[in-house]
């Protein structure tokens, strides 16, 4: 009977922890909905362009009421744009989060392991080759399934998390220099469109390039929250996690694919964006905790609010023209990396 009792509060408190978790997430819809909003108002061009809260409601409510002026700036100007940097923070977000799952090291993101810098290296090898935006899209995807595949390979020879990190690092440095080579090599035209790649901008978005990265994240991320469960026994380490009967290579594979499916997809139109995979899981991971059934989803979230706030401020700056947001997200992000740098130190010495 007293086993019965103490099952049953168990049960009681999961569900509050879950329900908790699930107003987490609904929240954060909210504040994407709102930041997205307040994307489309904020104009970083002059006065005569701007947009009230009504004509913007009245845009995406009933575009047919809306005055010619406001559908054009909103439809065919800022809302791909806002839209864009939701969709390419919540992949960002989620890749991320995997990658700090399946390395068992919370300093691993796209960025930190050189897979964004490796991707953004690609399409500028297919910018200097004169190449079209298909090919500049697989070069793009190549060389950051290249960055994976290394990373797996290491990891399949037991090395350290930090020595992945550290190897990840190496490689960022060196696609860096690569891809100062190229410019060095390159016409100004080309400079150009390199220098776009290397400070990420949202300024180049399309309705098409929207929907070929929506589809591609709409069609990739499901498949990895459904490993969810996955995931989490992974957390336990790989051994347990085949006790449970995951098949962790198969999962690895699987998960660095649709990492680099989706990071080189983010990169050949926005450029490199960085810190938006280490900051969101590190938030997530405070909010949520470790189960990946709300991990996951909570780390996309919080990237893509970081992202389209990002958006925003990246036209306060400086009134009348748009700084790079993979600036931006960097101002953001160093702060936050050195602070939770000295959180791990606090933590170890206690």
């Amino acid at each position: 009977m007293e086993n019965r009792h103490k099952n049953t509060l168990d049960q009681a408190v999961y569900r509050r922890q879950n329900a908790k978790k699930y107003r987490i997430i609904i929240l954060l819809l909210a504040i994407c909905l709102i930041v997205g909003v307040l994307d489309i108002l904020t104009a970083a061009s002059s006065p005569e362009y701007s947009l009230t809260t009504q004509e913007v409601l009245r845009s995406l409510l009933d575009p047919g009421q809306a005055s010619p002026a406001a559908y054009v700036i909103e439809m065919k100007m800022r809302l791909p744009i806002s839209l864009m940097a939701l969709v390419v923070g919540f992949s960002l977000g989620t890749a991320g989060a995997v990658m700090q799952t399946i390395l068992h090291n919370p300093l691993a993101s796209p960025y930190t392991l050189g897979v964004g810098t490796a991707a953004g290296f690609g399409a500028s090898l297919a910018i200097v080759l004169g190449l079209g935006s298909v090919a500049t899209s697989a070069f793009a995807f190549a060389f950051a399934m290249l960055i994976c595949l290394m990373i797996y390979l290491l990891g399949r020879k037991n090395v350290s998390s930090e020595s992945l990190v550290l190897s990840g690092i190496a490689c960022l440095f060196l696609f860096q220099a690569l891809q100062a080579l190229l410019q060095y090599g390159a016409s100004e035209t080309q400079n150009q469109s390199i220098v776009f790649w290397s400070f990420g901008s949202l300024q180049r978005v399309s309705w098409a390039k929207l929907l070929i990265t929506t589809v591609v994240v709409t069609a990739s991320i499901p498949l990895i929250f459904l490993d969810s469960w996955k995931y989490t026994a992974l957390t336990m380490g790989d051994e347990r996690a085949v006790s449970l009967g995951v098949n962790v290579a198969r999962l690895k594979i699987k998960a660095f694919f649709l990492i680099s499916l989706i990071v080189a997809v983010s990169v050949c139109f926005t450029g490199s964006i960085g810190f938006i995979g280490l900051a969101g899981p590190h938030i997530a991971r405070m909010l949520a905790g470790e189960d990946q059934r709300f991990y996951f989803p909570v780390s996309a979230l919080c990237g893509a609010c970081i992202l389209s706030l990002a958006s925003v401020l990246s036209k306060l700056i400086q009134p009348g023209s748009v700084f790079p947001v993979g600036i931006v997200t960097s101002m953001i992000g160093v702060p936050f990396f050195f602070s939770f740098v000295f959180r791990m130190n606090r933590g170890r010495q206690h």
